[in-house]
């Protein structure tokens, strides 16, 4: 989970917890990246516009370490947004408008892991 706002980040991760999910945290895009490198997870679920570097920026880092990873945008922008276009046709896996949805992030988070909610 990669999100600058810390309450937002704190309530997804318990959530997430509560269903068995394991989840790493970062605070803006550079974070989300390293965090990436180190770990490898199933699937990152960030926010579009943070700090040091946006949403997009890190998604193109992501793809550029593992071309398979998978990614997911939340943003307070449309799908149809250029950036957001411009990043499906390079293998984002989705964009979604905030707010992200308690019925939305469990179902992310099953179909790209393996735990069974």
């Amino acid at each position: 989970m990669v999100e600058d706002d810390a309450d937002l980040v704190g309530i997804y991760k318990e959530i997430l917890e509560l269903h068995q999910f394991e989840v790493i945290t970062a605070f803006n895009g550079q974070q989300g990246v390293d965090k990436f490198k180190e770990t490898k997870p199933c699937l990152v679920i960030m926010d579009g516009d943070m700090p040091v570097l946006d949403g997009y920026q890190a998604f193109k880092k992501i793809k550029e370490i593992d071309k398979d990873a998978n990614v997911v945008i939340v943003t307070g922008f449309s799908e149809f947004d250029p950036k957001s276009q411009e990043a499906i046709r390079q293998g984002l896996i989705k964009v979604i408008s905030k707010p992200l949805g308690v019925d939305e992030l469990l179902s992310l988070a099953k179909k790209y892991t393996q735990i069974q909610v």
